[in-house]
């Protein structure tokens, strides 16, 4: 009851990419590189398990971003063609590389990280990968010329990988989609149909990460001109609720969702979003025993999974761990009231 997990990432050390970075570059090459993204991955597990999180995850220290890390293993993608086109309807720039032929598999792209995560932790283990809208809506499309076609591309591709990682003891796969936030029309028209795709067939439990994105700026200033009340989950949620999707991820700490929209979700779990990953305080056990409480009031305890709001990489390393044990205190605390 109200076991916790975490979005996905948490910084990186200092020694692998350089801090509080989306997108950092490596700090280590060759066999060098390999060997540290493993011992990133021990220190990432070692300091949930401390916390006391109950589902881990390997904290995305092998991937330098959450969706180049699926990108950069497709045949069909095209690095030497980086192009800046504004993601996120525009929120922000990136520089991405360019879809210019059929998007394959070259082969297992997490298999060998799934395995020596197994390997480190007898804890259940979640998986992050990036959703197709999300993939779709972070690369340059000269090819399947439409975005609909090139999720449904990606969604195939993702479920293919999905059931490999699935058959090696991943106990959760959460797919990411932030996206989800800021294309109501297209959710609706293929978003859930290309989620669905990803999921099918898998018999772990699934989750969708949906979140109004990282602690940066683009995306805090992009916040403070939602309103009172932010409503988009009003629009998404019903259409999740019918979908394969197992679980849903989603932003409670400090954030102007209402509590209540969770209840469209229906009979879902609810990875409630208990930390604030935008800023630098660290929340107090009883602080995110609140933020529980009152999701308690629309969902099952049965259905609630006390999370982050979203990924830490941002984030300084000791805050992190800091909020990771926030996150548990007050778990901790609510399971001792519901005892």
């Amino acid at each position: 009851m109200l076991d916790t997990t975490i979005a996905g990432s948490l910084p990186k050390p200092a020694w692998l990419a350089a801090p509080r970075t989306l997108w950092a570059p490596w700090r280590l090459e060759g066999a060098t590189l390999e060997e540290g993204k493993r011992d990133a991955v021990r220190l990432a597990l070692r300091d949930q398990e401390e916390a006391g999180i109950d589902i881990v995850t390997d904290g995305e220290q092998t991937r330098r971003h959450f969706v180049w890390g699926f990108v950069e293993r497709l045949d069909g993608v095209d690095f030497s063609k980086m192009v800046t086109i504004g993601i996120r309807a525009d929120r922000y720039k990136a520089d991405v590389p360019t879809v210019t032929a059929p998007l394959r598999r070259r082969g297992p792209i997490h298999t060998e990280e799934v395995r020596f995560l197994r390997s480190q932790t007898r804890q259940r283990i979640k998986f992050t990968m990036p959703g197709p809208m999300t993939i779709a809506d972070t690369i340059h499309d000269a090819h399947y010329g439409s975005r609909n076609r090139l999720g449904m591309a990606l969604a195939a591709l993702i479920n293919e990988e999905a059931r490999e990682l699935a058959a090696l003891g991943v106990d959760v796969i959460q797919l990411d989609e932030p996206a989800f936030n800021v294309y109501m029309d297209e959710v609706r028209e293929w978003g859930i149909e290309a989620l669905n795709r990803a999921v099918e067939g898998l018999t772990c439990k699934t989750a969708v990460h949906i979140c109004y994105g990282y602690g940066i700026k683009a995306n805090t200033d992009w916040k403070q001109t939602l309103g009172s009340e932010w409503r988009q989950y009003e629009l998404t949620f019903p259409l999740l609720a019918g979908s394969r999707i197992g679980g849903v991820s989603l932003e409670c700490a400090n954030s102007r969702v209402p509590m209540s929209l969770i209840g469209l979700l229906g009979g879902k779990d609810v990875l409630v979003g208990a930390i604030d990953v935008a800023s630098d305080r660290v929340e107090t056990p009883e602080e995110v025993a609140a933020v529980i409480r009152e999701a308690l009031k629309h969902v099952k305890s049965s259905q609630i999974f006390p999370c982050t709001n979203c990924g830490m990489v941002p984030l300084d390393r000791e805050l992190a761990r800091a909020k990771l044990r926030a996150l548990a205190g007050g778990a901790a605390l609510v399971r001792r009231e519901l005892a």
